[in-house]
């Protein structure tokens, strides 16, 4: 039987993160304070650093109309799309914690956001790294967002 497999680099804290990497989740930790999340009280906050240098920020938009809202990880990457559309997105760091909370809890992009993510990915043909803390607190980098989503919903399917 054929197997997926992903490779990622873990880390066991933040501090153990190469210092790049460990200032964009500081800043998407940042993010986190921006975010309009009065329904679920989960505030999630992304820093996506792109080939110019620039660090861009995304947090999540809640509305009452629930399907209305947009996660942090669409909110930058359609930010980026119109705001930077001929710069490459090189990393994105996903970070999230409870609307009264300090500790960060584990969190990863949600279906809607790997689809959107990938996409960005395959328009620029090039790799965009991600870095995300799993169940165990550890950080996790992985090399490109396909790891996330293997089997894409592409424009291949639309010929």
């Amino acid at each position: 039987m054929p197997k997926i497999e992903i490779a990622f680099e873990t880390f066991a804290t933040v501090d153990d993160l190469p210092l790049a990497d460990k200032a964009l989740v500081d800043m998407a930790k940042e993010a986190t304070r921006t975010a309009y999340a009065p329904y679920s009280n989960f505030w999630v906050g992304v820093a996506v650093l792109l080939s110019n240098g620039t660090i861009t920020k995304g947090s999540n938009q809640e509305n009452a109309a629930y399907p209305s809202g947009l996660c942090a990880e669409r909110v930058a990457f359609f930010n980026i799309g119109v705001m930077f559309p001929t710069e490459t997105i090189v990393a994105v760091a996903v970070v999230a914690r409870g609307a009264n909370e300090v500790q960060f809890t584990p969190v990863t992009p949600c279906g809607a956001c790997r689809q959107v993510m990938v996409e960005y990915e395959q328009k620029q043909h090039v790799p965009i790294r991600i870095i995300f803390q799993d169940l165990d607190k550890q950080y996790y980098i992985l090399p490109n967002i396909t790891s996330l989503l293997p089997f894409q919903f592409s424009a291949l399917n639309l010929k």
